[in-house]
Formats: structure tokens, C-alpha cells, sequence
């Protein structure tokens, strides 16, 4: 039996850290905190051990757009990831043909089955089923409303896999949508919407809890027209996800809406494109250029572009405003891992779970395992 134990390591755990603990992993899985004898060992010098992040919306980084990606392009991406700590992630999609969208499915079908970096879930369509009055960088003219199950049926997917989607349930036959979608088992996120409180409650109870990049992309609060964010805010039922990347959101913002929200309502994303990991420069993704420009990006319209950042610099940013380790891997793992139907079988550092970890020095990733094997390793710095 393969087994490799971590040891010395600031262990986050779901509801606390353990100083100078240690973690046994037998065949992929977790099974103790003891610091027993093992095939492997790898003493981590006081680093922190976090569950590995999980990253549900991301369209691409190193070079590499989803949209257009090769599977080979694809574990680039994988590889780029599991250097900042993500040990999954979801290929996210922008409105395109259904041709694009055929040959994505395939690259990322392929995808699924390789090893060696972030494992690669499935698939996040971000639309088509979305609000033209809140577009943000999506570009319109493949935007789609829904009269029949023929308009979903037109979205391919990989076989087996994480299936996500973000609508406005505004759009004509938008709650019908939502209430196919749940009996389909996608996971449905509200984003790209202008829709008032009446239809998010219709939403809701037809099966879309989740909101998606909170506050960008949506209607803005008002205090006579309350409208998604009020809602998100409100509704205990509903999570969301928001960009900690000080651009989308300004760090007053992202305190303000954990305050509020709670640590268990929010999940991190990066909505990273196929810029991050990169220079600042111009860059053609989703057939205009993308400008990119101390961190912040920009359409040929002006609008902001997705992130160049990775799950890493979102907790890092949050961890410099004084959010906890414990809080992190929640928002960072664990809430990601719920949201998508896997938390148990990763999104924390719990026996029997899968060995998905990021060990950090001074913040900085010096090993991520995916599965209990090492798919990145640097010196501590």
C-alpha cells in the first residue's frame, strides 16, 4: 500500500489549525492525523497545509482560452494551476457557436482523463441564457433565450463530469429553464441578470441557488428597486461567488460582503482568461483584443475582461485583510467543493477524503498534491 506522510505542517482544518501536525495518506486518501511511519515522508518545516483550491470558473491561463483549446492545452492550464495551489478546476465557457462549443467539449472530454496537474471537472457555461443589458465582456449576438428543451439539448457536454451553468432568469422561458436544468442535475448559477425579487424567488424555488461573480455583471443595488444583490444578500438559501482580485470589487467590498454574507455563503473564483499567468500586453481571446494593464484587463469596449489571477492571489489578498486560514479554506475548497456536489469527497483536510492539498510557505506554494501525489514541488522560500 502506497503511503506518504506529511508532517510538521500548520494543518487547516475545517473548523481550526493544528500547529505542528501531521497528515497520512494512504492510496490517494487521508486516513489519519498521526504521525506514523510511512513509505514517504515529507517534513514540511511549519508550512501551512490547506485543502487543494478549487477553481468553478476559469476561462483559461499560461496562453491557453478553453474555447479554442487543444486536451494537451488544456493540461497546460492543469499545470499552470497546480503550481498556485488549485487542485481542480472547471473549464468555463463564453457564448459562442455551437460549433466552438462542440470542439471545446471534445478537448476537455480528453482533458478528464489526464493526470499530472488540476484535475479537470467538467464544464461551467457562462450563458448563453443571459441578460443583453448586462453583457459585461460576453459578446451578444450568441446569446440565446429558451422556448424548448431543443435549446439545451444544443449545449454538448462531456460524458460524466461536473455540468454548470449561469442564466438570468429573466429571459424569456427562463424559469422553465431552471426548473430543466435541476431535473437534468446541472448546477445552476444566477448571473448576467437584471431580474427583480419576484423572479429570483421563482428562480430559487425551481432550483437556482448560487449566484455567480456577485455585484459584477448584475443590476446595481438600489434602496428603492432591490434587485440581485439585495437578494443574494438576503436570501439564506442562496450563495454566490465573487473576484477578490481588488478590480472587480474593491477590498472595502470584499470585507464588506463577508461581513454580511457570512464565510459559508461565498466561494473565491478567479474568472482568470487565457492572459493570466502572463505580461502585461495585448492579447486576442474571444476574437477582440484584450488589454491587460497592472492586473486589470479591458475589452475593446472599455470593459473589464475577466482576471488575470489565480485562486492563490485571491487568498492571498483576503488573508492580507485578515481573513483566517480556516475562513480561506472554506471559501477557497470547501464551499466549492459543496456548491459542485463533492464535498465529501474533497474541499477539506478530513479522513477519507481525497488527498487533494496545497502546503504554503510565507503564502507561497511549495507542494500540491492531487490525489495523494505530488504534482508540483518548489523549495520553501
Amino acid at each position: 500500500m502506497k503511503t506518504l506522510l506529511l508532517k510538521n505542517a500548520n494543518v487547516v482544518l475545517p473548523d481550526r489549525e493544528v500547529t505542528g501536525g501531521s497528515v497520512l495518506i494512504e492510496e490517494g486518501r487521508i486516513v489519519s492525523f498521526e504521525a506514523e511511519s510511512a513509505g514517504e515522508e515529507i517534513d514540511l518545516a511549519g508550512a501551512t497545509l490547506l485543502p487543494g483550491f478549487i477553481d468553478v470558473h476559469i476561462h483559461g491561463a499560461v496562453g491557453v482560452d478553453v474555447m479554442d483549446a487543444t486536451a494537451l492545452g488544456l493540461s497546460e492550464v492543469s499545470a499552470y494551476l497546480a503550481s498556485r495551489g488549485v487542485t481542480s478546476w472547471v473549464p468555463t465557457f463564453v457564448p459562442a457557436s455551437d460549433e466552438n462549443y462542440r470542439h471545446a467539449i471534445a478537448a476537455i472530454s480528453e482533458a478528464m482523463s489526464f493526470a499530472g496537474g488540476a484535475r479537470v471537472l467538467g464544464v461551467h457555461y457562462e450563458g448563453p441564457f443571459v441578460n443583453t443589458a448586462q453583457c459585461g465582456a460576453l459578446h451578444t449576438e450568441y446569446f440565446k433565450t429558451y422556448a424548448s428543451v431543443a435549446d439545451l439539448d444544443s449545449l454538448p457536454l462531456p460524458s460524466g463530469g461536473v455540468r454548470m451553468i449561469t442564466l438570468a432568469p429573466e429571459v424569456n422561458g427562463g424559469i422553465e429553464l431552471v426548473r430543466e436544468l435541476k431535473a437534468r442535475g446541472w448546477v445552476i448559477s444566477i448571473g448576467h441578470t437584471r431580474a427583480d425579487v419576484k423572479v429570483l424567488d421563482a428562480a430559487c424555488e425551481a432550483g437556482a441557488h448560487h449566484m455567480t461573480h456577485f455585484m459584477n455583471a448584475m443590476a446595481p443595488l438600489h434602496h428603492r428597486s432591490p434587485g440581485p444583490i439585495a437578494w443574494g444578500l438576503a436570501r439564506d438559501d442562496v450563495t454566490f461567488d465573487y473576484i477578490a482580485d481588488g478590480v472587480h470589487l474593491d477590498p472595502f467590498m470584499l470585507r464588506l460582503l463577508l461581513k454580511v454574507k457570512g464565510v459559508g455563503g461565498i466561494s473565491l473564483i478567479s474568472d482568470a482568461i487565457a492572459a493570466a499567468g502572463k505580461a502585461d500586453g495585448d492579447y486576442r481571446i474571444w476574437g477582440e483584443t484584450i488589454s491587460v494593464k497592472n492586473g486589470r484587463t479591458a475589452n475593446e469596449s472599455g470593459n473589464i475582461a475577466g482576471s488575470v489571477i489565480s485562486m492563490l492571489d485571491a487568498v492571498r489578498l483576503l488573508h492580507s485583510l485578515g481573513v483566517s486560514y480556516v475562513d480561506l479554506a472554506r471559501m477557497a475548497s470547501l464551499n466549492p467543493a459543496r456548491l459542485l456536489g463533492l464535498d465529501s469527497v474533497c474541499g477539506s483536510i478530513e479522513p477519507g477524503k481525497r488527498a487533494d492539498l496545497v502546503a504554503l510557505d510565507n503564502n507561497n506554494p511549495i507542494l500540491t498534491l492531487v490525489g495523494g501525489s505530488i504534482v508540483s514541488r518548489k523549495d520553501a522560500k
